[in-house]
């Protein structure tokens, strides 16, 4: 392991129990079963956010949830990345995609927000587009006139929360190979 091997993993989502459940927290549920599984309590209070450190596969590793509600999270990720003087390219992001169906996973080296307000904010605090994320399918809109700020806030169908939560292990997966310098694996492997 070198000295600069260290990488953040932000899960994206909004902060009060009122949210949880819901499409747009498809990021913190993920990062929440990280912190599970690699042991890694995300309990630490500061850079506008809950984070914890720890050691997976022999990189030093942060995890984050930005507390600050999802449009403004740049203003968590980045403070924590420089800090510990994190390049963009080790930041990687967790976060909804109402354009992929639910628990189809999306990951990218790199790009612009989409329309996704919280990758919008990261990209301008971080200043480049440049940072791997691993989007998760929450599904669609069920019609184009319906609100879109209801939908990303509205809770999953038993289906497809089942649907969601069956790909977290792939997420981890994905997750380690980026870490491993392996981004086109985990697109070939886990894109689906």
């Amino acid at each position: 392991m070198t000295t600069n091997d260290i990488w953040l993993i932000a899960g994206l989502g909004n902060p009060e129990a009122k949210y949880e459940g819901t499409r747009h927290n498809a990021g913190f549920a993920a990062l929440d079963y990280l912190a599970g599984k690699w042991e890694i309590p995300v309990t630490k209070a500061k850079f506008q956010g809950l984070w914890g450190q720890g050691e997976v596969g022999g990189h030093k590793v942060c995890l984050l949830k930005p507390l600050t509600y999802m449009n403004l999270s740049g203003d968590s990720i980045a403070p924590l990345a420089s800090f510990f003087k994190i390049p963009a390219g080790h930041v990687i992001v967790l976060c909804d995609d109402i354009t992929q169906a639910p628990g189809k996973l999306r990951i990218r080296p790199s790009g612009s927000a989409g329309g996704h307000n919280g990758l919008k904010s990261i990209i301008a605090r971080l200043g480049t587009e440049a940072f791997p994320r691993i989007r998760i399918g929450v599904g669609e809109k069920p019609r184009p006139d319906y609100d879109l700020a209801d939908w990303v806030l509205g809770r999953f169908s038993e289906e497809e929360a089942k649907a969601v939560a069956g790909r977290r292990p792939d997420i981890e997966a994905a997750a380690r190979l980026i870490m491993d310098g392996k981004l086109g694996e985990a697109q070939n492997r886990y894109n689906r």
